[in-house]
């Protein structure tokens, strides 16, 4: 896995989660709009990197300037400070924090490899549950020590809770923080649990990890992703691979047909019957009907599931 230094947003390559010295922190957050400007990506992070360090650069400002204006200067060009002001919060924040290296999706994964995007994607939950402390920004929701009451609203109804991806974040990071958008700490997971199961549906039991998500039956599980939103159709299904201990390559193009693959290999693994058991208008006996009700619902690519939430685990 690809992590950034928090000091100066160096690329530096650990082989797995366990291989980095002092853990590492990690941010989950909602990717900014089409009207908000770019996310910083893996190729950027790189470029900056090596312009950062090219040594021809710092020959010639060594020559033409004193010692001292030069190791001023050299700082100034610190990567980090050219990142998006959200990566580069998240990074100072942890540095102040004492921890050493971080991980953002936008930019610690080359979405230009095929190879290197299904790896990521593959480990994403893995990498959320093994980081020392998971960083929730929320753009939406602005900090009042005046008026919480509106500020809790906010919270709650940011669309950190309906974005797809940022379900595995929320299960899988023991130690979760939330921050407002200017970098405000709002509360953790552990006492903030209440407000998100309102928000999300989900158990407060199973976000203080008092219950393993594990126990909650299939389609209770699918059922948190319902109102959920992910920009590829692909990604509804991908998104999900955590929640089930599920790998298997990602083929963007597939559309729907990615939660026919995601659910066949699910049912590999289990035996719980509450599979079948997706919706009042779909009679599903059998894996390959579900198939065909998939493919051909009607309904938004995004969100192919009622609601599911009353249904017990199976035992």
């Amino acid at each position: 896995m690809w992590l950034l230094g928090t000091a100066r947003a160096n690329l530096v390559f650990f082989p797995q989660p366990e291989d980095v010295p002092g853990g590492y922190v990690i941010l989950s957050h909602t990717w900014l709009g089409e009207y908000e400007g770019k996310e910083d990506t893996f190729q950027k992070v790189q470029k900056l990197n090596e312009e950062s360090n090219a040594p021809s650069l710092r020959s010639k400002l060594r020559s033409l300037i004193s010692p001292v204006i030069s190791k001023g200067f050299l700082a100034l060009k610190n990567p980090r400070d050219r990142l998006t002001p959200k990566v580069q919060s998240f990074l100072e924040l942890a540095e102040k924090h004492g921890h050493e290296y971080a991980w953002v999706d936008t930019c610690c994964i080359n979405k230009e490899s095929s190879a290197e995007l299904s790896e990521g994607i593959n480990s994403m939950f893995r990498y959320y549950a093994l980081s020392a402390i998971c960083y929730v920004y929320l753009s939406d929701v602005e900090y009042s020590d005046t008026d919480s009451g509106k500020m809790w609203r906010a919270f709650l109804n940011s669309r950190w809770h309906r974005r797809g991806w940022t379900l595995q974040e929320l299960i899988a990071s023991r130690v979760l923080v939330f921050y407002s958008t200017e970098w405000t700490c709002l509360g953790s997971k552990h006492e903030l649990a209440d407000r998100l199961e309102w928000a999300t549906g989900i158990s407060a039991v199973v976000l203080r990890f008092e219950s393993p998500f594990t126990d909650v039956s299939i389609a209770t599980r699918i059922s948190w992703a319902a109102h959920r939103e992910t920009t590829r159709p692909e990604d509804a299904a991908y998104s999900l691979f955590g929640l089930f201990g599920v790998n298997m390559p990602t083929l963007y193009g597939e559309g729907r047909h990615a939660f026919c693959r995601l659910l066949m290999e699910i049912s590999k693994t289990s035996r719980d019957p509450s599979i079948f058991l997706l919706g009042e208008r779909w009679d599903a006996y059998g894996l390959r009907h579900l198939q065909s009700g998939l493919q051909d619902n009607p309904r938004g690519q995004t969100r192919p599931f009622a609601d599911l939430s009353s249904i017990a685990p199976y035992s």
